[in-house]
């Protein structure tokens, strides 16, 4: 009984009292933040008691939608600030949607998504895929998105996908059965991406997001759907909540992509070290400690100890300092090139490899001298 008390204390001080994001719509936001249109495929369904149109609910058909989402230019790096209830929006200080779009067919959505590919640079229409982790709603997963791209300078049509999580702290199983109900989904939404005309996809993967979208490959691998691997990138995953002997298994059964698996881990994740503790495990895949365990798989692990704060469950997204650093790599290619001086002069750290695995180790220090360069 104590242990269980425990753990159910460790999960409430995770979630925090923040208030949870809703969509805010108003149009006069787009006048003063720099709207990052927002792609999104979901397999939510809507909640008949709430009146909830993207909800808990799994749905076995996928839905298109599309939010423009306003970011203030009132803000620090990795900040999202949301609209508390009954208030009214601050487009200075607030991610708001400008518009909202709710296609009425696959086809729609994939014409809308063309369009925005085609205003690119011929032989940069690429699209970045985002999916969302654990106890996440759905304007949560979107405005982060929307953050994300900002923040790191994406470039590319920006997607998401919003898989039905229960937006709970309490209803990890839950989240984790939506997952892997979802993974028809996102494969569903990448064929839509593929034929909308997106010549690479970089997929980026959070918490238990990363489990859903390694499922989704492996699950396009076995159909045997080279062309739609072929578009495929890059895949980052973010402190992912994975059992490592399963993501071995998920990334052999993929085969080679064109390059190497970006995994940012840490050491000080408090939410992978209550899931190992829920497992029975000493550790997940974003904070896996020793290198040797992914040997002989083509991946390189950016450790994020150094800028853990608070639960230190995305250090991408919060760090203003990782941030920096981060939104001058550019080029994804560069980033995930094979060759180790490259990586290691583009981010100079402690650089570890083991059987083919790079880990490379960031620092306070290392993300300053970068900036200086």
């Amino acid at each position: 009984m104590q242990r269980i008390v425990g753990t159910v204390a460790i999960f409430l001080s995770l979630a925090g009292c923040a208030p949870r994001g809703e969509v805010r719509v108003d149009p006069s936001a787009a006048s003063i933040g720099t709207v990052e249109p927002v792609f999104i495929g979901t397999t939510r369904g809507e909640m008949a008691d709430t009146g909830e149109e993207y909800g808990r609910a799994r749905s076995e058909i996928t839905r298109f939608a599309r939010l423009d989402i306003a970011v203030p230019p009132e803000r620090s790096p990795g900040e999202i600030r949301w609209t508390p209830p009954h208030r009214k929006p601050d487009p200075n200080r607030e991610f708001l949607t400008t518009r909202e779009v709710a296609y009425p067919s696959g086809t729609a959505f994939r014409r809308d998504l063309a369009a925005e590919l085609a205003r690119m640079t011929p032989g940069e229409r690429n699209a970045v895929v985002f999916v969302h982790g654990f106890n996440s709603s759905f304007a949560e997963g979107a405005y982060r998105l929307a953050q994300l791209g900002h923040d790191l300078d994406l470039g590319g049509a920006l997607v998401h996908y919003s898989w039905p999580s229960r937006a709970h702290a309490l209803a990890y199983v839950y989240d984790r059965d939506s997952a892997m109900f979802a993974r028809d989904g996102l494969e569903a939404l990448l064929r839509q991406v593929d034929r909308a005309g997106a010549q690479n996809v970089l997929i980026i993967a959070h918490s238990m997001g990363s489990a859903l979208a390694m499922e989704t490959l492996r699950q396009i691998a076995i159909r045997g759907d080279k062309q739609l691997l072929s578009r495929i990138e890059a895949v980052v995953l973010i402190s992912p909540d994975i059992d490592v002997d399963v993501f071995r298994a998920q990334a052999q059964a993929v085969g080679p992509l064109k390059n190497p698996i970006i995994i940012f881990t840490s050491r000080r994740d408090r939410a992978l070290a209550l899931s190992a503790r829920i497992t029975g495990q000493a550790d997940r895949l974003g904070n896996v400690r020793d290198i040797a365990e992914l040997g002989n798989l083509d991946v390189v692990l950016l450790d994020t100890t150094a800028f853990s704060t608070g639960a230190g469950h995305f250090n991408v997204a919060n760090s203003p300092a990782l941030i920096s650093i981060l939104s001058r790599i550019g080029d994804v290619d560069t980033v995930l090139a094979a060759d180790q001086a490259s990586r290691t002069g583009l981010l100079s750290g402690a650089v570890l490899t083991v059987q083919g695995a790079t880990q490379i180790v960031l620092s306070p220090v290392t993300a300053m001298s970068g900036l200086q360069n």
